[in-house]
């Protein structure tokens, strides 16, 4: 079980090694790249009477199926003081329910040659499981059991147990491993403390030991119910035998008594550039540059994308270039846009070398985001990212959960199971200028700049000159 960030890898891409690969990516090079070239993925949606969505895509090309059960509930629908709650479900789910014993939920599966895993994010938890297609009734009647009766064995052994892995793996996630608080940190500078993206995921230390079984009894009757949530099935299946069997196990559960609503908040901007230093158990000054962006699918956020990408999203970007390659002056930099439902944070990161002072790095960071705002991105460049965007989203098609997740995703986002067409266009369209426009208009703004220094060495952190739009 893992905490996620983000329901997809955005900007993330499939790039060229050495050898072959290296011809494969000169053709893409100059490759014409078109959005109804994208490959489709048939899918039939559809409703029960109680408020489940069901979403199937029928691939016969191995027997394999894959499940996913996606909540329309992350982090981002708790409140202040009740943080967590979405994360600690993800781990109670797996812990029986009415009729499977605690522990059988995975040996079941195990035993019919099956897997399962789940995450959380701000928006939404998943839960999923791939295995040979004769397991498929096996794997709807476990999600449908503790969708529809976990309470009846939801007791306070269970969640003292779980909330215990839970904080033991907030120690070992952000608390004890070097920088791990440094998200954490940036969050409520980002986000007014109401604003449900200012707390982490995981949720906080204090909130997890102060929560009453009754206040994580209410949160489940509330968001986890068949009208709050999604059913994807995707790979070897026949469609009407399918549906009676989602009928049989699913149609019973009643939906939640009280509306779903997620929560709706003002459009926050940072007034001012703000520097923040922390001390760590570090060997190295780290430096955060933390801007707030766009929502998930807004006008500009397959440029902010593919503008974070060019910037330092991996190895031929331009500040890793200079940074790593060049200057010698970092062990690594990265950058990235992540965009929610309510929100959008965009991050660029970078750590130093030994010896070497963040102001360093901070000179070169500045020059690259005014040089890309005043003269722009070069074809090539775009023509890269244009194409690694077209390869990771292939490759998330390359198996039957990953279908099954795309599915899901889209159809929570945009309300289109199948958009990968319309996603795709909005990265082809783009052009030079929109990339030199968003970085003015979002990079050049007024930032949080984080450094993250050794113990006792807080002359090693950048200061607000250094840090500024100057």
């Amino acid at each position: 079980m893992n905490v996620s960030h983000a329901p997809r890898p955005r900007g993330a891409l499939v790039r060229a090694t050495l050898g072959s690969l290296a011809a494969a990516a000169a053709l893409l090079a100059t490759a014409s790249l078109s959005a109804q070239s994208a490959p489709s993925i048939p899918h039939e949606k559809y409703s029960l009477p109680n408020g489940l969505e069901v979403i199937l895509h029928v691939d016969r090309s191995v027997p394999i199926i894959a499940v996913e059960g996606f909540y329309k509930v992350g982090s981002g629908d708790e409140k202040k003081g009740r943080t967590g709650f979405a994360h600690l479900f993800e781990h109670v789910m797996f812990m029986g329910s009415q009729n499977v014993p605690v522990g059988k939920f995975d040996e079941w599966l195990e035993a019919a040659g099956a897997s399962n895993n789940g995450s959380t994010n701000f928006d939404r938890t998943n839960y999923y499981e791939t295995g040979p297609s004769n397991a498929l009734p096996l794997m709807l009647w476990l999600d449908a059991d503790r969708m529809g009766w976990l309470l009846p064995t939801m007791d306070q052994e269970k969640l003292d147990l779980q909330r215990g892995v839970v904080q033991n793996e907030r120690r070992q996630s952000y608390d004890n491993v070097p920088y791990g608080r440094a998200f954490e940190t940036i969050l409520p500078v980002m986000f007014p403390s109401n604003h449900p993206y200012s707390w982490p995921v995981i949720g906080s230390m204090a909130d997890l030991s102060a929560a009453a079984l009754d206040d994580v009894k209410d949160f489940f009757r509330q968001y986890y119910a068949p009208n709050n949530a999604t059913i994807t099935i995707a790979g070897d299946f026949n469609a009407d035998s399918v549906k009676a069997q989602v009928t049989k196990y699913f149609g019973s559960i009643p939906r939640s008594a009280q509306p779903v609503v997620r929560p709706t908040v003002p459009e926050v901007r940072i007034a001012k550039d703000t520097v923040l230093v922390m001390e760590d158990r570090v060997q190295l000054p780290r430096a955060y540059y933390a801007w707030h962006g766009v929502k998930a699918f807004s006008p500009d956020d397959a440029a902010l994308d593919a503008l974070t990408d060019i910037i330092a999203g991996g190895k031929s970007s331009r500040l890793y270039r200079t940074l790593v390659y060049e200057k010698q002056i970092a062990q690594d930099v990265s950058m990235g846009n992540t965009s929610q439902k309510l929100d959008g944070l965009i991050m660029l990161t970078a750590t130093a070398k030994p010896g070497v002072h963040p102001r360093e790095m901070d000179v070169e960071i500045r020059k690259t985001l005014n040089d890309i705002a005043t003269s722009g991105v070069t074809d090539r460049e775009l023509t890269r990212v244009k194409n690694g965007m077209r390869a990771s989203m292939l490759d998330r098609l390359s198996s039957v959960l990953g279908k099954a997740t795309q599915l899901s995703y889209y159809n929570y986002y945009t309300g289109t199971p199948d958009y990968m067409a319309q996603d795709l266009a909005r990265y082809e369209r783009l052009t030079s200028a929109d990339l030199q426009r968003v970085a003015r208009q979002y990079v050049l703004q007024p930032k949080i700049v984080l450094t993250v220094v050794p113990e006792g060495k807080k002359e090693l952190a950048l200061t607000s000159a250094q840090g500024g739009n100057n």
